[in-house]
């Protein structure tokens, strides 16, 4: 198995509302391996974003953050000074975030603030530094690199912008990056274009990604191993094959039947009803039983640990309880479960 390079057990991320605590994540485990891709997927609110900045010490002042682990390669990031937090985010991690312009100052040329970030974190002199940085901005399909290391920001399409900011988090060499929604705001040519661009990125310098997007169809594209959120807690893990061929949570079931491609004509996408809970006042029990089908009695009071599928894959469901009643799931779950059972030779994925 490949190295462990970050650990985080039973992170608890509260933040301060208006003088109001919201408890924004409440217990997420996880581990991410070296050269994997880890994709967390869940609706906005569901704190995988939340979760990913407490990673890097990113949280406002305000904000309370416990772990029993919050690990980057054996170092406690809870007990990191500034400083040290600067280094560990400029050499082993870096960040790729939603908005490409807001990550970026628009006053200054693209090339100086990707320079400044070389110089920062690998110690070298101006001049090599600026070579690196003409070989990122072409490494990521920047055109004519000389000339685009002294344009401004507003200079550039959407496309390149993300781009330039992925160039940025590589100039370091990261062990690890982090890629929160990096393709939301694009259309889908260029969005397929940004995907192909990490793909390849990934594989090149062998990075161990977190991939957070809204989007399970995203995640497919890119991911080993796929973390559903929902209300501040994973509710489901497992290889990506298993999460979208044997989802076992009903949460997980909505997200699939709701992905657009997987309609034909004119089939009615189909949308979960109601929304996710208020965190600033959690709900007992199974925070996603109020929108559940096929909640449970128990679902109300008892909130589920996660019930074992095999050795990768792990769900928060009562539904796999042995003391459970019988019930029939979507038919299209049900159409994914016998793919599945193909996929392994007609045995079922369980231990």
């Amino acid at each position: 198995m490949n190295e462990k390079v970050v650990t985080v057990k039973n992170l608890q991320v509260t933040l301060d509302v208006a003088g109001q605590p919201l408890y924004a994540t409440r217990g997420i485990d996880f581990d991410l391996y070296q050269g994997e891709t880890l994709a967390i997927v869940g609706e906005s609110g569901s704190g995988k974003s939340i979760a990913m900045h407490a990673l890097m010490g990113l949280l406002p002042a305000k904000s309370q953050v416990s772990a029993d682990y919050l690990q980057i390669f054996d170092r406690d990031i809870l007990s990191l000074s500034k400083k040290e937090l600067q280094q560990v985010r400029g050499r082993r991690i870096g960040l790729i975030s939603q908005d490409a312009l807001s990550a970026l100052n628009p006053t200054m040329r693209v090339g100086k603030q990707i320079l400044e970030a070389a110089i920062a974190h690998q110690h070298i002199n101006k001049s090599d530094a600026k070579k690196k940085v003409y070989e990122q901005l072409s490494a990521v399909g920047i055109a004519e690199p000389k000339i685009a290391y002294r344009k401004y920001p507003h200079e550039f399409s959407g496309g390149q912008l993300q781009r330039i900011v992925i160039a940025m988090a590589l100039i370091s060499r990261p062990d690890i990056l982090i890629a929160d929604e990096p393709t939301t705001a694009l259309d889908v040519t260029t969005q397929a274009n940004i995907l192909k661009l990490l793909r390849q990125q990934q594989k090149e310098l062998n990075l161990s990604v977190i991939f957070i997007t809204h989007n399970l169809a995203v995640a497919a594209n890119l991911a080993d191993r796929v973390a559903v959120m929902y209300a501040g807690k994973i509710i489901e893990i497992g290889k990506t094959r298993e999460i979208f061929y044997n989802p076992q949570h009903p949460y997980t079931w909505g997200l699939l039947e709701a992905v657009p491609e997987n309609k034909v004509g004119n089939d009615q996408l189909f949308t979960l009803p109601g929304n996710p809970p208020d965190l600033r006042f959690p709900p007992k029990g199974d925070a996603f039983a109020a929108r559940n089908p096929y909640a449970l009695a128990i679902d109300f009071n008892q909130e589920p640990t996660f019930f074992k599928v095999s050795s990768t894959h792990f769900a928060k469901t009562w539904l796999l309880d042995n003391r459970s009643p019988a019930y029939e799931p979507p038919v299209e779950i049900k159409e994914r479960w016998q793919q599945f059972e193909q996929m392994t030779e007609g045995r079922k994925f369980y231990d």
